[in-house]
């Protein structure tokens, strides 16, 4: 007898299983006596008849179907194992895990502005997250007609929707156009919302969206950069000064040859022009200074050589003593 049951015994698992494969349907076949239902770690498996839902099993590990997993059924809890029928039913392996998918626009996405009537094109990467969240919508929307669901699958309708997103969310919380990168935490959190509105359809969630860059054309970025140095450093001529000094401290202008001597005799005659500035700004400083001090002196009232009273004379009336 033990040679028959042997013989008639299928190993119910995920045969097929690839880290991203969402799920996977095992059907069209009957479990007969003495299978074994085998959960590894990660998975959910879920029994189907007539596409209603059986039984969901969580627990990893190795289970007898008969005597482990058929009582717990539903519908099918009294099902008695005949010598050579088995019992018809479907399978749903499904993916337990966080999925992490990467994500880019395959083209600029244009952004009203009013500084370019066209629009401001601007590519933009990151990643977002999703796992199965409801089993009942999922195998009802989606598992009912598919034997497999990849990730691939659901990036391509995420991706199908995200330009859309990206330009509702860049034009209502991107403020400064030319740093979108300051509100990509707000950006993203809209984006996410919206998303997970898409996708709750098919029993998903999604866990988490980023946008690690904003990218703008080759031509604004030199701009943005150009700008951001410009006010870094202060003003035009202090920057030049500091990236002549950079290039000659750092061996970048040396040597013979026109270059050196042409950025050498600038960078002198910048020096010498400030020199002269600072030299002439003190010297007219100066007199104001002293006729300033001259004429705020308090004079004496009595002479220190006489003593003689004195009218606010700048010498003494008596002794011809000087006395401011």
């Amino acid at each position: 007898m033990s040679f028959f049951k042997n013989q008639f015994a299928n190993v119910v698992e995920w045969e097929e299983f690839r880290d991203d494969m969402i799920f996977w349907k095992w059907n069209n076949r009957e479990i007969k006596k003495g299978s074994k239902l085998i959960i590894r770690p990660g998975q959910d498996a879920i029994f189907l008849n007539n596409g209603k839902i059986e039984g969901i099993f969580k627990d990893d590990g190795e289970f007898n179907v008969e005597s482990e997993i058929v009582p717990f059924l539903s519908t099918l809890k009294g099902f008695k194992f005949g010598f050579n029928s088995g019992m018809r039913v479907e399978v749903l392996f499904v993916n337990t895990k966080e999925f992490t998918v990467r994500w880019g626009t395959q083209n600029p996405v244009l952004i009203p502005t009013p500084q370019l009537p066209g629009g401001m094109p601007i590519r933009a990467n990151g990643t977002f997250n999703f796992k199965v969240n409801d089993y009942v919508t999922m195998i009802d929307k989606v598992a009912g007609i598919k034997q497999s669901y990849l990730v691939e699958d659901v990036k391509i309708r995420i991706t199908s929707v995200l330009d859309q997103l990206l330009m509702k969310w860049i034009s209502r919380e991107g403020k400064d156009m030319f740093n979108l990168q300051a509100n990509s935490a707000e950006i993203a959190r809209g984006i996410r919302e919206d998303l997970d509105m898409q996708v709750m359809d098919d029993g998903l969630a999604i866990t988490g969206f980023q946008v690690m860059s904003f990218n703008y054309p080759k031509e604004i970025q030199d701009m943005i950069n150009k700008t951001a140095s410009h006010e870094m450093i202060g003003n035009l001529s202090k920057y030049q000064q500091v990236s002549m000094t950079d290039g000659m401290a750092s061996g970048k202008v040396q040597g013979a040859g026109a270059a050196s001597d042409m950025a050498g005799m600038m960078m002198g005659m910048n020096i010498a022009k400030e020199m002269m500035k600072n030299m002439n700004e003190g010297q007219s400083a100066s007199p104001s200074a002293s006729g300033s001090g001259n004429s705020g002196a308090k004079k004496p009232n009595f002479c220190p050589n006489c003593g003689a009273k004195n009218e606010g004379a700048n010498f003494c009336s008596n002794c011809g003593q000087k006395l401011a």
